[in-house]
């Protein structure tokens, strides 16, 4: 049972980058489950169109399956005119698309940190960019997905840190320069999200009930956690809530200590250390 309102969204409309899966997926739904309709954008054509029809049987609500780069901006634009010309309008964006990878700096190359930070930091500038005018005109809003990572260092993440400071960063400037015309920022950083890609593909299976003791509230969030987070943003319980970050993370960046499935300090302190040593260790 929801805690919000079953139509507060009613008449609403959200553009979501990264929306084919995972926790976009999840607050996309939460979204289309409150009255609103939707687009997704992602880069698997055959996904995203899946994933689009599965929303709209699922919640009753329309949602369009758009195939695009978050890396071309004409991608955008093209997906932009295209929900423009469906739903007549914009209110809401969610910046998700991702990439991420377990690596040092040692194993990590140039284009690797560089491919990171384009569809991470890259990609939301540029959806905010192509949707800007429109979230003007409806006084709507923008959430980005972040991390806790940056916080404090993280090893084997020296890009993705990299990539989510810089989307914090700009969203705080969004929130300055677009607030005096209506328009709200935020960001929603989550930890470890059950049933996600990345926990998937970052936290050995072997080590989850481990990690799982040192977050305060003794469990990994869920994907309707951070859906929850994103339908109080957007809604207006939060008008006036504006240039914040929104960590939902059961207080586990508060007590983050080094974790046990990486040996640290010693992998860093062996001769010759390469990504594939490391790798072979997780």
């Amino acid at each position: 049972m929801s805690s919000f309102k079953p139509d507060i969204f009613a008449g609403k409309v959200a553009f979501v980058t990264g929306g084919g899966s995972g926790i976009c997926y999840g607050m996309t739904q939460a979204l289309l489950a409150h009255g609103a309709n939707a687009t997704i954008l992602g880069r698997r054509e055959a996904n995203i169109r899946d994933a689009a029809a599965k929303l709209t049987k699922d919640t009753g609500k329309e949602c369009l399956g758009i195939a695009g780069d978050v890396r071309k901006p004409e991608s955008l634009k093209a997906a932009i005119e295209a929900t423009v010309k469906r739903f007549g309008r914009i209110d809401f964006v969610i910046c998700g698309a991702a990439g991420n990878f377990l690596s040092p700096i040692s194993g990590l190359s140039e284009n690797a940190f560089k491919t990171v930070l384009e569809i991470d930091t890259m990609g939301t500038y540029n959806t905010i960019k192509a949707t800007i005018g429109e979230v003007k005109k409806a006084k709507g809003a923008y959430i980005a997905i972040s991390a806790t990572l940056h916080y404090r260092g993280s090893v084997l993440q020296a890009h993705v840190s990299a990539a989510k400071a810089g989307i914090d960063a700009l969203m705080n400037v969004v929130a300055v320069e677009y607030g005096p015309a209506g328009v709200r920022a935020n960001v929603i950083a989550p930890g470890p999200i059950e049933g996600t890609e990345g926990v998937a593909r970052l936290i050995p299976k072997d080590v989850i009930a481990e990690t799982t003791k040192a977050i305060p509230s003794q469990r990994y969030g869920t994907i309707e956690d951070i859906g929850n987070a994103g339908v109080f943003l957007f809604s207006p319980a939060a008008s006036y809530v504006n240039g914040a970050v929104l960590v939902v993370d059961g207080a586990q960046w508060h007590n983050s200590t080094t974790s046990k499935s990486v040996p640290y300090p010693d992998m860093f302190l062996e001769e010759g250390d390469t990504r594939s040593k490391i790798a072979s260790r997780l």
